[in-house]
């Protein structure tokens, strides 16, 4: 099992927009062979970033997800900010599950190494 964060810059008067953007999203994702959940989280300080958070039963779910048609329409359909609305670059990152306490029986995800989006 693997989980991804996208962590995102909005400035605070784009916050509502970003937020509708992500309840009214194609849901594409949800359909996808692997996908377990996603949630997008708010900041609560000042300057730190929203994290789109989801999480994979594997690596190669996630990789077949971003390689997906189905990724492209989901995000076409889902909107677009201006660039203003961000005040800087997304981060991405991946991490591969050791343990999860709702899920004791679980295996951890084995190394897969370094994390490449293509």
């Amino acid at each position: 099992m693997i989980t991804v964060a996208n962590r995102i810059y909005v400035r605070p008067e784009y916050a509502e927009a970003f937020e509708a953007r992500f309840r009214e999203r194609a849901g594409l994702v949800d359909k996808m062979p692997g996908f377990v959940s996603n949630q997008v989280l708010r900041p609560v300080n000042e300057g730190d970033p929203y994290v789109v958070f989801t999480v994979w039963q594997s690596r190669q779910d996630f990789l077949n997800w971003v390689r997906s048609d189905e990724f492209v329409r989901g995000h076409a359909q889902s909107g677009t900010l201006p660039r203003e609305a961000f005040s800087g670059a997304n981060v991405l990152e991946m991490h591969e599950v050791v343990q999860d306490s709702a899920r004791p029986e679980m295996e951890p995800e084995p190394r897969g190494g370094p994390f490449k989006m293509h």
